[in-house]
């Protein structure tokens, strides 16, 4: 199999329905990387990785339907894209969800409970120890995050919130966080996400 990207820069999409898409967007160029927003299926054509982005999930899952993108990303995963999900992209990745919602794209063996760290008010900031990422701590943006109030076999826990709750998954090219990456200037999430595609390239070769 040929490798997935050789000689150009890598195409990533940002699921752009809802959300936090342009900070994705700025974040992805800032590393040389080609963003492409995603809003319909033929938008996911070409692309090497995935990025579902904060926002309102609920309106984000009915969005998906309309626009008849569920089982095009469900293509895209199986074909071995890496994906990035943060805060209400961890919801979408999630294969359980507390609140009793069908999952969206089961790819995390995960439980998560939306909104569990409460409403807007109740947002905060703090250092969050990322071992893969390595020193200093990741500041953490959480803004109505969800939970992780479950982990099963398959998913790795990469860090926890400052009460040991899981606040950050991966389980093979798939990554999420109940946290906002993109609000900081840190990219190291987004460098993550690339370096896995570099694996796969790897991997393929």
């Amino acid at each position: 199999m040929e490798p997935r990207v050789v000689g150009r820069r890598p195409r990533i999409g940002v699921l752009a329905l809802q959300g936090a898409v342009r900070e994705h967007v700025a974040a992805l160029r800032s590393l040389g990387a080609e963003p492409v927003e995603v809003r319909l299926p033929r938008d996911l054509a070409g692309l090497d990785a995935l990025i579902l982005p904060g926002g309102e999930s609920t309106t984000m899952r009915k969005l998906i339907d309309e626009y008849g993108l569920q089982e095009p990303i469900r293509a895209l995963a199986s074909a071995g894209a890496p994906m990035l999900g943060t805060c209400a992209g961890m919801i979408l990745l999630a294969d359980r969800i507390a609140d009793g919602d069908d999952p969206v794209f089961p790819l995390l063996d995960i439980e998560v409970r939306r909104n569990a760290y409460g409403r807007q008010l109740d947002s905060f900031e703090a250092e969050i120890d990322v071992p893969v990422l390595g020193d200093p701590p990741f500041h953490g943006v959480f803004i109505r995050a969800p939970a992780v109030t479950g982990v099963g076999a398959d998913a790795e826990v990469l860090a926890v919130d400052p009460d040991g709750q899981p606040a950050a998954v991966r389980q093979g090219r798939v990554v999420a966080t109940a946290f906002h990456p993109e609000l900081t200037g840190d990219r190291r999430f987004h460098e993550l996400l690339l370096g896995m595609l570099d694996a796969s390239v790897e991997a393929e070769r």
